[in-house]
């Protein structure tokens, strides 16, 4: 080990050794963080460098920093334990700092469910390897040797000697280079010369520690992306138009003349208001007269939106599952059964709009913005001011939540170009109605399902295919200005990538075929109707289809839904999950839509079971329909839940709980509406989500820990799983099948009336 170098201990003085100099700002109480010179001390922000992941101050506490962000799954908490565990110090020592480009290296931001499955990785093998460097050092100066020392919280001792940390090295860097490969995608690992503990030495991983979010979110001590303020900020609003597609003709600058200090911004087809005060900019924003160019009806009706998706034109194909003979099977088959199921355009509907400040200066730039991206939303400042990105500082701030590419994307840019065309910083918020109907949206599709069966009931042929929107038409990440709105409307052309998905599942069906089709968007540029990532991308639109297509071949062949899919699992693990949900639920078997209910209400419960990059879900669900409202209550909830070693009991639970509410909510009420020229839903009557009357009873998670398996991801593999459980319990309950979501009262009963 080299000699350390010293840097100071309290956290202020830390972040200026590494870069990042905190300013506190007296703005409604919260702190801001503004890019200072880098400290002369300080070893380059790389992979490579193991400062970059952890540190040790003076005090012996440790901070671990995180090239992601947490977006209330607990993350931190459970990065903590990690970098805890491998350092051998209290969980209460580790301080994890987030997605500040100043102080960690970009890690591909919060999205994929890799917060511990790829996000983790780096700092557990960093803490390893600080810990390696300081026994060693200790070794040196106890005398004692390495295999005789031991360490507890932070303390080396052996030979009736101690030393600390915070001895060792507190408020020093380690100096030490690590290897690592070039990030691909969201992953990012180093390798180092430390050996990793086992699960069987673990104490901190595997118990639950309490959220240390709760109380700053509770009382309102934290700080929101809302509430940042810098010197000399003005506020801005983008006025985009209530046509979609048209463009700013002629703008009267006159007509918010007797606004303080309100302006008008305008560069190409983009169009803002600024003023020093933020009612000054709304006021403006309402008041300033604009003629837009003519409607061009780019949108089908509503109602024929899947006749559209139907007889679109294929822009895409991709065949991911082809296995055995597919088209000979189903010519000989005895039996085939068919159906098609129908997902809507969907909207991240995120609690608050979107919010971001930008300081765009000649030769450097600093962002705050609550996107999941951070170090992405960087690089798309850099390219759009043309910058190094190395000159760009953004920091991320808690904002109302993403689940993939809402708004927040598009108000880091904005921000930023408003403060590059003012030469002042710029504060960007939306209204509700501009969150919902401008965000990139969920895209809508159609999934077409067969199967063939022989003469005794076996399955085997099996063909799913989806058609639909891209699920990338927009980028996931903020990189690129070309996906941003203000990018189109500066004239850039778009970057469209096209993509979709296909049920992941271990059914064993002796011929398969699984793919998928994209078709072109019905606006190419500045739509509100522009697709990306919603949480779990297009897994519950997929799984809403391909499970129910199971249930209803459970059906076709007299066969308990439990005991169909266990007889096609081929995985142990899964068939292990279907049965724990089952158990736990009290699961009677019998051929779903035999309940034997009578009333208004009718109750049912069904299961489903899926799968996502290695995390196995197996959800049933009780419901409850009433006939006369067409109300459904999923008034339970029993998920069996599978994603190797647990780092974090509560967070998991936590986290499924979550995953179980978005899920419902999707699955029964969430719609973005649209006529010919724009989108209608653009607030919460519109576009209601589930509310406390709509919540379930109960939901109780099932955790499967397997210690000897790498974690694979929890912020989403739920999800996939509720819009088959819920239609399949729906179907047991009444015996009616509803292929299209959501499943609201008006199509509840409508189903009900045909089966009549």
């Amino acid at each position: 080990m080299n000699a350390p170098m010293d840097f100071s201990a309290s956290r202020r003085e830390f972040f200026k050794a590494s870069g990042a100099l905190i300013v506190s700002v007296s703005m409604a109480g919260f702190v801001t963080e503004a890019l200072a010179e880098i400290g002369a001390n300080k070893p380059p922000l790389v992979p490579g460098e193991l400062d970059s992941w952890v540190a040790v101050l003076k005090d012996g506490s440790v901070s671990a920093f995180y090239g992601k962000i947490d977006m209330g799954h607990c993350l931190d908490v459970a990065i903590a334990q990690i970098v805890a565990e491998e350092l051998d110090v209290g969980f209460e020592s580790v301080t994890v700092f987030q997605g500040d480009t100043a102080t960690s290296c970009n890690q591909g931001g919060a999205s994929g469910s890799t917060g511990i499955s790829t996000g983790a990785k780096p700092l557990r093998s960093a803490a390893a390897e600080a810990r390696r460097i300081l026994v060693e050092a200790a070794a040196k100066q106890l005398a004692v040797p390495v295999d005789q020392l031991s360490v507890l919280d932070g303390v080396v001792s052996g030979g009736g000697k101690r030393v600390s940390y915070a001895e060792l090295i507190g408020g020093k860097f380690f100096n030490s280079k690590v290897e690592w490969n070039k990030q691909v995608g969201n992953f990012m690992d180093i390798k180092v010369p430390a050996k990793l503990k086992s699960p069987s030495q673990y104490k901190v991983v595997g118990r639950s520690f309490r959220r240390r979010d709760v109380e700053g979110k509770v009382f309102g001590t934290m700080d929101w992306i809302t509430e940042i303020s810098v010197p000399g900020m003005l506020h801005g609003r983008v006025i985009r138009p209530v046509i979609a597609g048209a463009v700013p003709l002629k703008v009267d600058v006159g007509s918010i003349k007797k606004i303080p200090g309100a302006k008008v911004v305008r560069e190409k087809n983009f169009l803002a208001v600024v003023a020093p005060k933020e009612w000054d900019a709304v006021r403006a924003a309402q008041t300033l007269k604009v003629e837009w160019s003519a409607a061009t009806n780019p949108y089908p009706a509503m109602p024929k939106l899947h006749d559209h998706i139907r007889s679109a034109k294929v822009v895409k194909a991709e065949t991911e599952t082809n296995k055995g003979d597919v088209d000979a099977v189903f010519k000989t088959a005895a039996r085939v059964i068919e159906a098609e199921y129908e997902w809507p355009f969907q909207s991240h509907a995120s609690m608050g709009p979107a919010c971001a400040v930008a300081d765009v200066k000649a030769d450097s730039a600093t962002l705050w913005t609550g996107s999941q991206k951070p170090h992405y939303a960087r690089d798309g400042v850099a390219v759009l001011c043309g910058l190094p990105p190395e000159k760009v500082h953004a920091i991320w701030v808690m904002g109302p939540g993403s689940y993939g590419r809402n708004d927040g994307g598009d108000a880091a840019i904005d921000a930023a170009l408003l403060s590059k065309l003012t030469g002042k910083p710029v504060r960007v918020q939306g209204s509700r109605s501009d969150a919902t109907a401008w965000d990139p949206k969920g895209p809508a599709s159609v999934h077409r399902a067969r199967a063939a069966l022989d003469a005794s009931g076996k399955v085997i042929g099996y063909e799913f295919i989806s058609k639909g929107f891209s699920r990338v038409h927009i980028a996931t990440n903020e990189a690129d200005p070309r996906d941003s709105l203000a990018g189109q409307e500066l004239g850039m052309p778009t970057n469209p990538v096209e993509g979709f998905g296909t049920p992941e599942d271990n059914y064993s069906f002796s011929s398969r075929r699984m793919g998928w089709e994209t078709i072109a968007p019905l606006l190419d540029r500045s739509s509100p109707l522009r697709t990306s990532h919603l949480r779990d991308p297009v897994g519950p639109d997929v799984h809403f289809g391909s499970e129910q297509f199971i249930d209803e071949l459970a059906v076709a062949t007299g066969e308990d839904s439990v005991a169909f899919r266990i007889k096609y699992a081929t995985k142990p693990r899964a068939a292990a999950a279907i049965k724990a949900a089952a158990e736990k639920a009290g699961w009677q078997t019998r051929v779903s839509g035999t309940a034997k209910s009578s009333g208004d209400i009718l109750s049912g419960r069904g299961i489903s079971y899926t799968e996502r990059r290695g995390t196995i879900v197996a959800t049933v669900c009780e419901v409850e329909v009433n006939r006369k409202t067409g109300r459904i209550w999923a008034k339970k909830f029993t998920v069996a839940h599978d994603c190797g070693i647990i780092i974090n009991p509560q967070g998991l639970t936590q986290t499924i709980e979550g995953n179980v509410i978005h899920g419902l909510s999707r699955t029964v009420l969430e719609e973005v509406r649209f006529d010919a020229n724009s989108v209608t839903s653009v607030d919460w009557a519109s576009y209601p989500i589930v509310d406390i009357q709509d919540a379930p009873l109960s939901i109780e998670s099932v955790l499967i820990n397997h210690p000897e398996v790498a974690p694979t991801g929890a912020g989403e593999p739920t999800i996939r799983s509720i819009p088959g459980a819920i239609a399949n319990a729906f179907f047991d309950a009444t015996g009616v099948r509803l292929r299209t979501a959501p499943m609201t009262p008006e199509r509840v009963l409508a189903a009900l009336a045909a089966a009549r």
